[in-house]
């Protein structure tokens, strides 16, 4: 009797050795590997233009435990702008922080060569604002935010909310950001677009071809041009051994950041090259959550009376 006591008790204490331990690394494991939190509406292939491209969509996914207005992060697809998808969209367990979250699709340099793909995502931040009531966004607090030549473009984002050229779409709101988080985006492609010898890079194939005859274009079409005073807050995440789009790309795009009064951070992922999970690792996570909440969201929530998500 004594005996199965005893196996008894070290058969509990085992299991809340081991509960513990489950919870902790569940704890300890990155938002990126969570699963969105359930209470989320779903919205797919919403068209954000009048005659929509088949590419000219969006997924929209709303909390719908709040009655008040929410932050809104938009996650734009890489894929050197001639592959990739909405579906993809790794910042979906952000909805369980209280994050309105749109994934959107913009036309592919074999669609329609730039600036077709910022005036797209540019098109689409104007249609969240027209429809902000309907989907519990708050107008007022948006980021962008984007992997590869998605972090392109959420940059050029960043800093062209004074461009009125690329202005597409719905005529009423603003497709200018609050914020920008750029995963090894490439901040310069004047060196790609203007070297024949790289005519069939992601860069040149992007504006339609490389040479002197592009410079301009690549130019217009590169971030670091556009830097000024009236930028948001920049968070610039880069792998110090990217072999496609090298760290000095970033080094550079936030000393200017810098120059210009800009607040921003860069870091660096040593041992690191062109994405991959080490960017989705608990210490990213909870870098992101840390500039998010200052920039645009719960802190910012909790301040205008409204209850801080768990």
């Amino acid at each position: 009797m004594k005996v199965r006591m005893k196996r008894f008790l070290f058969l509990l204490v085992f299991i809340s050795l081991w509960t513990g331990i489950a919870s902790a690394h569940a704890r300890d494991r990155s938002r990126f590997f969570s699963p969105p939190q359930f209470g989320v509406r779903v919205y797919r292939d919403l068209p954000y233009q009048p005659t929509a491209h088949e590419r000219q969509r969006l997924d929209l996914y709303v909390p719908e435990n709040s009655e008040s207005p929410l932050p809104l992060i938009i996650w734009i697809h890489g894929g050197g702008w001639r592959y990739g998808t909405k579906e993809d969209c790794p910042v979906l367990p952000w909805t369980r922080e209280g994050y309105v979250v749109a994934s959107i699709n913009y036309r592919l340099s074999q669609d329609a060569r730039f600036p077709a793909q910022i005036e797209d995502c540019k098109a689409a931040i104007r249609w969240l604002r027209t429809n902000a009531a309907q989907y519990k966004i708050d107008p007022d607090r948006v980021a962008a935010w984007g992997g590869s030549a998605g972090g392109h473009l959420a940059s050029l984002l960043g800093t062209t909310g004074d461009v009125t050229e690329w202005e597409q779409g719905h005529a009423a709101g603003s497709s200018r950001v609050q914020a920008v988080i750029d995963w090894f985006g490439r901040a310069d492609l004047t060196q790609a677009c203007t070297d024949p010898v790289l005519g069939d890079s992601p860069s040149a194939l992007l504006i339609g071809g490389s040479g002197p005859g592009f410079a301009e274009l690549a130019r217009k079409a590169s971030p670091i041009t556009h830097v000024s005073a009236d930028d948001p807050p920049f968070l610039i995440m880069h792998g110090d051994m990217d072999n496609v789009v090298p760290l000095s790309q970033s080094r550079a795009f936030a000393e200017a950041l810098r120059a210009a009064g800009v607040k921003v951070k860069l870091v660096v992922l040593k041992g690191v090259g062109h994405g991959g999970v080490e960017f989705k690792q608990p210490e990213q996570a909870k870098a992101i959550d840390s500039f998010l909440n200052e920039v645009i969201g719960r802190q910012k929530t909790a301040a205008s009376g409204q209850a801080m998500p768990e």
